[in-house]
């Protein structure tokens, strides 16, 4: 068990008055917790502290070498004023994951959970009241040697820093327009694309842009040797729902094995339905959808939580799914998640991780 100490501030913020208009990821929290690694220490020094910049020299390794890996999850707070986690323990063992690939030290997954645990009973004030937003968390560790040269660093420091947030995407719940990319690729096997570091996402940046300034929410990706099977959306897995079956691709190497995406697939198969993690072609997805048989598609994340797509384009040739609507399926994964979450139902997974009262 980590020894934190806790310093808390003397100059506490003002916290948002409209819990309507918190956005995502805008605003953040009084604290942080910090925790630093050494070769002859280990992981070490674990504190909460003021929310405050980092002093970093210009020839960080971080800023040079892009080693480093991050994490994200919620804390909700329920009816009965409890401040809950919903499996926090994936993401720590995700982390180690990602660590893994990025030469950077583990950390515990039962520290992962402490950090998280300790910092959010800190500043349990801010986790929102209103229905619908939350605490986001964001951990991330990141590399602190100075110098150049391509290698992993010896120093690492590991952050946790919260932001009470609203919905993800501007639309709500309402379904959402995707493009799918046929040009640039997100992740190829042997890489990194079952890793959560920022290279993955700054890389999909530009197909992002691209796609938002014709009126999309997001990309879907495809697999980076053909071109030809559906991988993942930029902030989330995705799932097809054809003729009454569920189809989603494989979380072999270049696709992140989402948190939601996991608890989602368990739901499903409890509910009865046939979910085949499997390659799928664009090309029969977008036949399925002109020939009828594209029931719903939506995607899954840990900031989103379920987000019902309307529309895919690709190449220029376009489905509309559901009728532009949320499909029953999707609209009924998305209650009992979010339900399950903010305490409205039982959980019945052992899914739930409380903090403490607010």
């Amino acid at each position: 068990m980590l020894d934190i100490q806790i310093t808390k501030t003397t100059s506490p913020k003002a916290k948002p008055a409209d819990e309507s208009k918190l956005g995502f990821g805008k605003i953040f929290t009084d604290h942080m917790f910090v925790m630093d690694y050494a070769p002859d220490k280990g992981w070490h020094d674990a504190r909460i502290v003021p929310y405050q910049p980092f002093p970093l020299d210009p020839a960080c390794v971080i800023f040079h070498y892009a080693q480093e890996i991050f994490e994200g999850l919620k804390a909700y707070r329920t009816a009965d004023n409890t401040i809950q986690l919903f499996r926090p323990d994936c993401n720590g063992q995700r982390m180690q994951d990602s660590a893994d690939r990025m030469c950077i030290p583990k950390i515990p997954v039962e520290d992962f959970v402490q950090a998280v645990k300790t910092l959010v009973e800190v500043d349990k004030d801010w986790v929102p009241h209103s229905d619908g937003a939350s605490l986001y968390i964001r951990p991330f560790v990141f590399a602190t040697d100075v110098g150049m040269g391509v290698h992993a660093s010896r120093n690492y420091t590991f952050c946790v820093i919260c932001a009470p947030s609203g919905a993800y995407y501007a639309e709500g719940i309402d379904p959402v327009r995707i493009y799918v990319e046929d040009e640039y690729i997100r992740a190829a096997p042997g890489l990194t694309g079952f890793t959560k570091c920022g290279g993955n996402y700054a890389a999909s940046i530009k197909a992002g842009e691209m796609a938002e300034q014709q009126g999309f929410a997001q990309v879907l990706w495809l697999d980076g040797v053909e071109k030809k099977y559906v991988e993942e959306v930029g902030s989330m897995n995705i799932m097809f729902k054809i003729d009454g079956k569920i189809y989603t691709a494989p979380c072999t190497g270049t696709v992140l094995p989402g948190v939601t995406r996991r608890s989602i697939i368990e739901l499903l198969k409890d509910w009865g339905y046939e979910v085949c993690e499997e390659h799928v072609a664009i090309a029969d997805i977008m036949k399925a959808g002109h020939d009828g048989k594209l029931e719903e598609v939506f995607g899954t994340g840990t900031a989103a939580v379920v987000s019902p797509v309307k529309e895919l384009d690709w190449k220029g040739d376009k489905v509309f799914i559901s009728g532009g609507k949320i499909g029953e399926l999707t609209q009924k994964l998305y209650d009992t998640l979010t339900g399950i979450q903010w305490g409205k139902l039982p959980d019945t997974k052992g899914w739930i991780v409380p903090v403490c009262k607010g």
